[in-house]
C-alpha cells in the first residue's frame, strides 16, 4: 500500500508516483491517497459489479459513511472519502487499500458551497470520472424549541440540508456523463435520510424538518434525472448503535444522544447493505427507497 498525506496549499495540480499525489490549488482541505499495494493482491477487484466505477461517500470517516465506502471498494470501486476528521477518514481509507482497493481521503467542509465543488473535482482529477454519489453526512443535535439554541438549529440546516445540496449540485453532471459512458450505462445518487423524515418526535423538530425535506427533494431529482440514466434513491435508517458518531465521524457528546429505549440498533454495516444493494441492481432497476429499521423498533 502506498500512502501519502498532502495539506492542500496554493500550487498547481500535480501528480507523482503512479498518480498518488494531488495538490489542488482550489481545495483548503486535506488529501489522503490510498494505493494497492502490488504485492499479493493481483486476484484482487476481478468480476465484481462496480469494477471502474468511482463512489463519492460524505461521512465517511466512521459508522454508516465508513461501512459503506469499505462495502462498495468491496464490490470493486474506487472511493473517495470525505469527512472532517483527518485522522478517521485517513484510517478508514488505509484500511480500504489494505484490503487491495483504492481510496482517497478528502478533509473538507461541504457546508461552504466551493469546498463542494473542490472536492468532486479533486475525485475527477484522481480517477477521471464519477459513477456514485452517496450524501450521508450529517448532524443531530437534539432540544426542545425552548431549550436549543438558534445556533445548533443552523448547524443542522447547514450540514444536512446546505451541504448536501452542494455536493449535489456539483456532482449531477458528471453523474450524468458516467452513466453515458460507463459499461454499466446508468449512475447512482444515494441519499441518506432518517426515519425522522417519516415519524415526528419531541426534541428533534428542526433535525426532523431536514430529513422530511430531504424526502422531496430525492423524490423530485429522481423525476429529473430519469431520462439520464441516473438512478436516485434514499436509504432512511432507524435507529443506529452510536449513530451521531457514525454520521459526523465523530463523537458529538452525550448532550446530543438519545437513547434507543434499549433496543439492539442497527449496526452501520446494516445501511451499507442497504445501499451497495442499490446501487449493485442492473440498469434496468431502480430501488429508489429503503426504509431500514432495527427489529424491535416501534417508531
Amino acid at each position: 500500500m502506498h500512502l501519502e498525506v498532502v495539506m492542500a496549499s496554493p500550487s498547481d495540480v500535480s501528480r507523482a508516483g503512479g498518480g498518488t499525489r494531488l495538490i489542488d490549488k482550489r481545495a483548503a482541505a486535506t488529501l489522503v491517497f490510498a494505493s494497492p499495494s502490488t504485492e499479493g493482491n493481483e486476484a484482487v477487484m476481478h468480476n465484481q459489479p462496480l469494477a471502474g466505477a468511482v463512489a463519492l461517500v460524505t461521512g465517511a470517516g466512521s459508522g454508516i459513511g465508513a461501512a459503506t465506502a469499505r462495502r462498495l471498494a468491496g464490490e470493486g470501486a474506487a472511493v473517495t472519502l470525505v469527512a472532517h476528521r483527518r485522522d478517521r477518514v485517513t484510517q478508514v481509507a488505509s484500511d480500504i487499500a489494505r484490503q487491495g482497493g483504492e481510496a482517497v481521503a478528502l478533509e473538507a467542509d461541504i457546508t461552504e458551497a466551493d469546498r463542494a465543488d473542490d472536492m468532486v473535482q479533486d475525485t475527477l482529477d484522481r480517477f477521471g470520472r464519477l459513477d456514485i454519489l452517496v450524501n450521508n453526512a450529517e448532524i443531530m443535535l437534539f432540544g426542545s424549541a425552548l431549550h436549543a439554541t438558534v445556533e445548533e438549529w443552523d448547524r443542522m440546516i447547514s450540514l444536512n440540508v446546505a451541504g448536501l445540496v452542494h455536493v449535489t449540485h456539483a456532482a449531477v453532471p458528471h453523474l450524468i456523463y458516467a452513466a453515458t459512458t460507463s459499461p454499466r450505462q446508468v449512475a447512482d445518487l444515494v441519499n441518506v435520510g432518517s426515519v425522522a423524515g417519516r415519524v415526528a418526535r419531541a426534541e428533534s423538530s428542526v433535525y426532523g424538518l431536514t430529513k422530511s425535506g430531504l424526502n422531496v427533494f430525492t423524490e423530485s431529482l429522481r423525476q429529473e434525472l430519469l431520462r439520464e440514466r441516473v438512478r436516485v434513491s434514499l436509504v432512511e435508517p432507524g435507529a443506529v448503535d452510536d449513530a451521531q458518531e457514525n454520521r459526523l465521524g465523530d463523537s458529538a457528546g452525550d448532550a446530543t444522544r438519545r437513547p434507543i429505549d434499549g433496543i439492539e440498533g442497527l449496526r452501520p454495516e446494516d445501511v451499507a447493505d442497504a445501499i451497495s444493494y442499490i446501487v449493485t441492481r442492473e440498469r434496468r432497476v431502480a430501488v429508489n427507497g429503503m426504509l431500514v429499521r432495527a427489529r424491535d423498533q416501534i417508531w
